[in-house]
């Protein structure tokens, strides 16, 4: 499978009109089957399934490190829209209930909302501790290099990106994908897999950020989250509650800063 796909359609500049091709972001289910039963299906872009698979399991508290999996693995061979989970015996005694819900509804891609939310989210994830400080022009040099790290978007236009960097700056990991929750799973679980994902503290995104994200984040104790584009109100109220940073441009070269300041450097500050 491909993570994109070529298609003939017609360009029209207000004078003429031509045949030409374009390039669209591909797009397909992926089954993540838990314990031998079917758990989630997501629409994702083709590509990093293993890795898609335990940034989502992480994400979803299904596991807390790989340490509570014995196998993670394509069902067939050469269907890699199916991804089985196998945990050890002690993690599924702990998550019991969750893998005997009956018609499961991800909760870190659908669209949930409330204070209550936050209440219990804020429950269930440990705040991030204060271990770690960001410089401010650094992380913004990393937000604006972005878009060199988006081979798939400059083809086609239509895929998000997360990356993953340590304290220093050095880059752990890139995912593009056509959701952007997607996109982050599988940059957790590339860094996950590699055995790089406790260094992380530094995620950008494409995308804007809504809860769903900082959720991700805090799972994966990433503290800080710098995005294109502004975060939502649940977001940055469930952000404030679990001790993180989150910051998005300004057009003037600026940072809006919406929680956490304290733990950006600045050479700086008016």
């Amino acid at each position: 499978m491909s993570d994109f796909g070529n298609h003939k359609l017609i360009l029209w500049d207000q004078e003429t009109k031509k045949a030409t091709g374009h390039r669209l972001v591909g797009e397909e289910p992926l089954s993540i089957r838990l314990e031998g039963k079917p758990y989630s299906v997501i629409m994702r872009t083709p590509g990093d399934e293993i890795a898609h698979a335990a940034g989502f399991c992480l994400g979803e508290g299904i596991i807390d490190a790989m340490g509570d999996v014995t196998s993670i693995a394509f069902c067939d061979g050469e269907d890699t829209n199916v991804i089985a989970v196998t945990l050890t015996p002690a993690r599924r005694k702990k998550i019991s209930e969750t893998l005997d819900r009956r018609g499961y509804i991800s909760q870190t891609s659908c669209g949930i909302c409330g204070k209550e939310l936050v209440e219990e989210l804020y429950q269930i994830i440990q705040p991030v501790p204060d271990n770690s400080s960001i410089d401010a022009e650094q992380a913004c040099a990393c937000l604006k290099n972005l878009t060199g790290q988006q081979s798939l978007r400059r083809q086609t236009k239509a895929s998000h990106a997360a990356v993953l960097y340590n304290s220093s700056y050095e880059l752990l990991s890139v995912a593009e994908d056509v959701g952007r929750h997607n996109a982050l799973d599988k940059a957790i679980g590339k860094a996950l897999l590699e055995k790089k994902l406790a260094s992380a503290a530094l995620v950008i995104l494409s995308s804007r950020i809504s809860y769903e994200l900082v959720q991700k984040a805090a799972r994966a104790r990433i503290p800080v989250i710098f995005a294109l584009s502004r975060p939502t109100a649940l977001a940055v109220d469930l952000a404030s509650q679990l001790n993180m940073t989150l910051a998005t441009l300004v057009d003037d070269e600026g940072l809006y800063v919406f929680c956490g300041a304290h733990r950006l450097k600045v050479k700086k500050v008016d």
